[in-house]
């Protein structure tokens, strides 16, 4: 069996160094040989550019710009109205994954309006998120680019999510009907939603393009105490064949440095 391979996600980790560009570096210099970011546009294309060559790493994974996080957006995917709002950030988000030749965007779904009943405008959002999903699809076909949606928990991090179940995401991905559209699962998430994960990771298997860990219920390093028992998650993934990256999405209970450990024990086994 293959070992299964890291990046480090630089909106999360390395969050002692200010700038992006120093968190690729240091990044690399912890034995990380790629990294992901939900939003590095803040930062000049041509910087990162930079840097990633410099550090030698691979970029893996950018999300769609969140909208208006002044007005509270977080994600515009499934936003009735704003749809021209949503291809201008994939257009952002393609620019960006390009120059940085990074081969996955996910494409955010975004949070239920303030004051609305969910049960209320669920229809009117899923039938927007169809149509945005299908657009992206045809644009991202062409640049070689996979697209991701994310089940978000709405226990803990975000109780207006729009998208925050496996089982609604992939009835989604059904729906839109485009393989080059795929599930990223975010095991804290599908923890704190469903539960189950055995039988949900095996289940969805085939959908799965991009994996992200922390430990339940406080989001930390895979080896902080709580509900995850991640030698045997790893070992799952391992005997599955899956192929692709695991983002390290997490907060750090000290430096990021300090908490790498259990990553360090999994590359001296393998």
């Amino acid at each position: 069996m293959a070992p299964l391979k890291f990046c480090a996600n630089i909106s999360w980790l390395f969050c002692e160094l200010p700038s992006f560009t120093q968190r690729l570096h240091a990044a690399a210099a912890a034995g990380f040989r790629a990294v992901e970011a939900a939003w590095p546009y803040e930062t000049e294309v041509s910087e990162l550019q930079e840097a990633k060559e410099q550090a030698g790493v691979e970029v893996v994974l950018l999300n769609t710009p969140p909208g208006d996080t002044k007005n509270g957006d977080l994600g515009l995917g499934a936003v009735p109205g704003r749809q021209q709002e949503f291809r201008d950030g994939l257009d952002l988000a393609v620019k960006y994954a390009k120059a940085l030749n990074c081969s996955r965007i996910h494409l955010m779904a975004g949070r239920v309006p303030a004051g609305a009943d969910r049960t209320d405008v669920e229809k009117d959002m899923e039938a927007t998120f169809i149509e945005n999903l299908r657009y992206a699809a045809d644009v991202l076909v062409k640049e070689g680019i996979v697209g991701l949606v994310e089940p978000i928990n709405t226990r803990i991090t975000d109780p207006r999510y729009f998208l925050n179940t496996p089982h609604q995401a992939a009835e989604i991905l059904q729906k839109v009907g485009h393989s080059n559209l795929k599930l990223q699962m975010d095991l804290f998430h599908w923890q704190i939603m469903d539960g189950n994960l055995t039988q949900n990771i095996k289940t969805y298997f085939p959908l799965i393009g991009h994996v992200q860990i922390a430990q339940v219920p406080h989001r930390n390093e895979p080896d902080s105490p709580g509900e995850l028992n991640f030698s045997y998650i790893f070992s799952l993934l391992e005997g599955l064949g899956y192929q692709g990256f695991i983002g390290c999405e997490y907060k750090p209970i000290n430096t990021t440095e300090e908490g790498l450990g259990w990553l360090r024990r999994y590359w001296n086994l393998h």
